[in-house]
């Protein structure tokens, strides 16, 4: 409950404030495990990622951030679960994975932290989503978050990356990995 009315400000506020638009929901599977893989370049971009979504979106998050009075509680009600500083551990990766195949949706930035500038991302999503099973959608947040100047969330079609995976070369993970990000930035280059 306290998700959904939360849920519901975020948009009136991120409306008016950044008058965001989603573009491509109807891509999100309305079932089943899903991992919304996107571009991250602001700490403002977990609540854009799935401030639009019908379902739930859960996040990994600082260990630091649960420890916030209110706001740790806060955030994990929202879904949240911590992340040790410094990598992600496998605990996280372990409860990343049973969120899944519970059939939840879960929101991944594969690049790790926010504006990335090497363009490298991490195989930690393409893994998540492969032992999980995950349908994977790739995301693009598109434009700024100055006041009153539009920002665009496209969601993509869910990749089918079958060839790939039952390939199974020693270098999967990243091909994976390389083949999300490249979605990610199409969508990015076709919604600007």
């Amino acid at each position: 409950m306290l998700y959904r009315v939360f849920r519901f400000l975020l948009r009136v506020i991120y409306t008016l404030v950044f008058r965001l638009e989603a573009r491509g929901t109807e891509n999100i599977p309305t079932a089943g495990p899903v991992v919304l893989a996107s571009n991250h370049i602001s700490n403002f971009d977990p609540p854009t990622v799935g401030v639009k979504v019908r379902r739930k979106v859960h996040f990994m998050a600082k260990e630091e951030l649960f420890k916030i009075p209110v706001f740790g509680a806060l955030i994990h009600s929202f879904g949240a679960f911590p992340v040790k500083r410094g990598g992600v551990s496998k605990d996280a990766i372990k409860s990343a994975i049973a969120l899944l195949k519970e059939g939840n949706v879960m929101g991944i930035f594969p690049e790790g932290s926010r504006n990335n500038q090497s363009g490298m991302a991490k195989k930690g999503a393409a893994m998540i989503a492969v032992r999980s099973g995950a349908a994977i959608v790739p995301v693009a947040i598109v434009g700024s978050y100055r006041p009153f100047s539009k920002i665009i969330v496209c969601y993509g079609k869910p990749m089918d990356l079958t060839a790939i995976i039952e390939e199974s070369s020693p270098d999967m993970l990243e091909q994976v990995t390389d083949a999300i990000m490249t979605r990610i930035r199409e969508l990015n280059a076709s919604n600007r």
